[in-house]
């Protein structure tokens, strides 16, 4: 057999070579690029001023608990697939597959409301007068298609290459928001703020209306476990995780909260759009200190940005059905890597198809927020299942003896005291952002036609995964291969 098929062709149980290519700057950029995202400070400006608390606390209550975890996880078993292996030491075959599929399945879901966030955002480059585009179906949908190809080709030739798209994507991302926090600054300056801003204001309220958003905001810090999937393509993975997880998580905890006031300080939170809500600010604020140029540079950018979020999201959601393919969980074909570039490319490549036909679906009868709305909810219902065992994981995984003689992991501070109350506080969050994502928004087409998508996509996506683990289950049995 030539070598270029054995690297082609999985092996159950053998994990074909990867190329370490990332280092500290590639992960901290790759964080930024996957968690920050425009349309979150958008959605939250949408949402009031109510959110900046909202923001404290799920860093406080959320963000930070989570990223002890992963960061401990990552370092523990810093094996490549993350989040599914970590599953299925603690809990079997099973689990982790219900934890991998249901981690990758929701990328359907995500990549078009990214995509088509993207899309709207772009609008913004031909200038204040194209934000009417920003509403147009056509030209929301070939951009996204369009943002889709790059990434996705890009990831298939390699990280060497595709790391280049998520590092520009990283720092195309955040320099648009300090943008958006300095033209802010000024124009508070020059005729005050168009939003009154107070202490009751600030504080979060209960509306049946809105408590949808409230589910965003933890979805919007997710994301740092995702370059865990790629510990077999990272340099020193122990000591980069560590170093690179908590730099990004300041940075990004921070630009969430002054963000959204400096959006609400140019646009009445009524006025926002949810989508591109950033970038409207923007233009806004360019155009009345005479800097037009300012918000078309930024617009350019935050699309480069977000394309390189769905790269940073294509590259590490791919492998972990390249993990279950080689497992043989799933059709074998998904562990299969290319011959010359040494990605996942099957895995890649089948995500991306799925994700462009939902893009197209999911527009029958909805308007371009309610369409998108039900996509955010999809995404982050099926995204918040896996989250929850990665907590029951690190539990369980707390009580091995291996973890108090591990040197070389950084481990959560209290033992297994901290690791319960990290662990305990990611569980209850997520179990609240599941079961509000299922409250109507106030401004959806029909409660009843929103809620009827939104329980199809999330069920039919489940049991279509586990059709195929029990497929897989019975190829394995019948090839003699011990589960």
């Amino acid at each position: 057999m030539s070598q270029s098929a054995s690297s082609s062709t999985p092996v159950p149980g053998h994990i074909p070579e990867l190329r370490r290519v990332m280092g500290f700057w590639d992960v901290l950029l790759f964080n930024i690029a996957t968690v920050l995202g425009p349309r979150w400070i958008a959605a939250a400006a949408h949402n009031g001023q109510s959110s900046i608390s909202l923001w404290i606390i799920a860093a406080v209550l959320f963000f930070v608990p989570t990223a002890l975890v992963i960061t401990e996880l990552s370092t523990r078993f810093p094996h490549e697939g993350g989040l599914y292996v970590w599953t299925k030491d603690a809990f079997g075959d099973f689990h982790g597959f219900i934890a991998g599929w249901t981690y990758w399945i929701y990328t359907i879901f995500y990549f078009p409301g990214l995509l088509l966030a993207s899309a709207a955002m772009g609008a913004y480059i031909a200038g204040g007068s194209a934000a009417s585009l920003a509403q147009n179906r056509p030209f929301l949908l070939s951009v996204s298609l369009a943002l889709l190809v790059v990434a996705v080709g890009m990831n298939i030739i390699g990280l060497n290459i595709g790391k280049w798209l998520q590092n520009a994507g990283g720092v195309a991302t955040y320099v648009p928001l300090l943008m958006l926090v300095a033209i802010a600054a000024m124009l508070w300056c020059a005729r005050g703020s168009a939003t009154h801003f107070t202490i009751a204001g600030m504080l979060p309220h209960w509306n049946l209306d809105t408590v949808n958003f409230w589910s965003q905001i933890a979805f919007a810090f997710t994301g740092l476990e995702l370059v865990s999937a790629m510990s077999g393509e990272i340099r020193d993975p122990r000591r980069t995780f560590p170093r690179a997880i908590l730099g990004s998580g300041v940075m990004i905890a921070a630009i969430y909260v002054v963000g959204t006031i400096a959006v609400l300080v140019m646009v009445p939170a009524t006025a926002v759009d949810p989508k591109s809500g950033v970038f409207q600010a923007i233009a806004l604020g360019a155009t009345a200190l005479r800097f037009a140029a300012v918000g078309v540079l930024a617009a350019a950018l935050v699309t480069l940005g977000n394309a390189g979020g769905v790269g940073s999201t294509v590259a590490g959601i791919a492998r972990v059905p390249f993990m279950v393919g080689i497992d043989r969980y799933l059709p074998e074909a998904f562990g299969k890597i290319h011959p010359r570039w040494k990605t996942p490319y099957v895995s890649i490549l089948v995500q991306a198809i799925i994700s462009a036909v939902v893009l197209l679906l999911i527009q029958v009868n909805e308007s371009a927020n309610s369409a998108y709305q039900i996509l955010v909810d999809a995404a982050i219902i099926l995204y918040f299942i896996p989250f929850v065992y990665m907590y029951a994981a690190a539990i369980k995984l707390a009580y091995r003896a291996d973890r108090a003689e591990n040197t070389t992991a950084a481990l959560i501070p209290g033992g297994v005291f901290g690791v319960w109350l990290a662990a305990g506080l990611g569980l209850v969050v997520v179990a609240a952002g599941i079961v509000l994502s299922f409250i109507p928004p106030g401004d959806s087409t029909s409660k009843i036609t929103f809620e009827l998508k939104l329980i199809a996509c999330t069920a039919l996506s489940i049991a279509l995964g586990l059709a195929l683990y029990f497929r897989g289950v019975r190829s394995k049995v019948r090839e003699g291969i011990r589960l």
